[in-house]
């Protein structure tokens, strides 16, 4: 018998079960996930082998219909908080759901379960959004339902100190039920800043098709040469392998923004419809295999839809390995 049961809701692919389940090792079971997007279930389905089938939409879940818990993990949508979506917060309403209240959902079900711990990861921006006020609302919200609220809003967290290459800031929440609650609790620091692209890049030459054509590629630099007129930042950016990736995006955007150069492909006839030859220079897209690098999956994870499924899906991810930097932090204080 594990000692910790948890649930997995917004589950996505299941980043941050990965990181609790290293942190905790046999000492954590899952015994409930939740995931409306269907090609989500998909990845999920092939890395984790439950006896359980993954529920769907959140909402229409009975907080009695799932299983007792200890840990409740839930990164719940960060598109409605987004510096790069619209910030509408709660007043995002998306295909009939409002993302911005999902975490409701989250409060709903601990009120009744009373776990341990609850585990939430956010974008950046939830910390100023709305002045501040939404974030307020989310720590109080547990507060009133017998939990004490720890966040590192003071210390944001950022992959590319844990390991991998990547720009990337979160916002975490650790809320401790009242009764086993520390008075302080300190979330980890960074442990590793010394990994660059180079050190994730595919060990062997990609195919032809991750390489851009020589008409997209002298589109995107008049798109960018327009912007710069305006004094706009905006623009494919060709990152330097020895440096780091930029945030890979919610939705999987923006992959011109982590543009490489590798010229070990020497076949560059094109395998896929494009307009034009595949460009001379080297410039390419990373790969999907790459991207699950960034965010610290390891290889034998299986990525097993088409490409920009994974791409959605990497960039709506979580970084693992700064999720089991604080599920460690979570299991000393357990």
């Amino acid at each position: 018998m594990s000692k910790y049961k948890s649930i997995d809701l917004f589950a996505g692919i299941g980043g941050i079960r990965l990181g609790f389940d290293r942190a905790f090792g046999k000492d954590i079971e899952t015994v409930f996930v939740s995931e409306w997007d269907l090609y989500a279930q998909k990845t999920y389905r092939a890395n984790f082998s439950d006896d359980f089938d993954i529920a769907g939409d959140i909402t229409a879940i009975k907080e009695e219909d799932i299983p007792d818990f200890d840990i409740c993990l839930a990164g719940f949508p960060c598109q409605a908080f987004s510096m790069a979506g619209k910030r509408k917060g709660f007043d995002d309403n998306y295909k009939g759901l409002c993302r911005g209240t999902l975490f409701l959902d989250v409060a709903r079900i601990c009120e009744y379960h009373k776990p341990k711990v609850i585990f939430c990861e956010n974008v950046k921006g939830l910390v100023i959004h709305d002045k501040g006020r939404t974030l307020q609302i989310i720590k109080k919200t547990f507060s009133d339902i017998g939990y004490t609220v720890f966040t590192n809003n003071d210390t944001t967290l950022n992959s590319k100190d844990f390991g991998v290459p990547q720009n990337r800031e979160r916002i975490y929440i650790v809320a401790f039920r009242n009764d086993i609650a520390p008075d302080t609790f300190e979330f980890p620091h960074g442990t590793d800043s010394t990994k660059t692209i180079r050190d994730i890049m595919e060990e062997k030459p990609v195919p032809a098709k991750y390489y851009l054509s020589d008409v997209y590629l002298e589109t995107l630099k008049k798109h960018r040469a327009r912007h710069e007129a305006l004094g706009h930042g905006f623009g494919y950016e060709i990152r330097d392998l020895d440096g780091i990736a930029a945030s890979i995006v919610c939705g999987g955007m923006g992959r011109e923004r982590n543009l490489i150069i590798d010229n070990r492909q020497t076949d560059l006839t094109p395998t896929t419809h494009i307009k034009g030859k595949v460009n001379t220079e080297g410039i390419r897209k990373m790969t999907p295999r790459e991207w699950a690098r960034l965010q610290g999956f390891p290889d034998d994870f299986v990525l097993p839809l088409a490409d920009v499924h994974l791409y959605k899906q990497f960039g709506n991810s979580v970084t693992v390995n700064v999720i089991e930097a604080i599920a460690k932090k979570i299991k000393e204080v357990l």
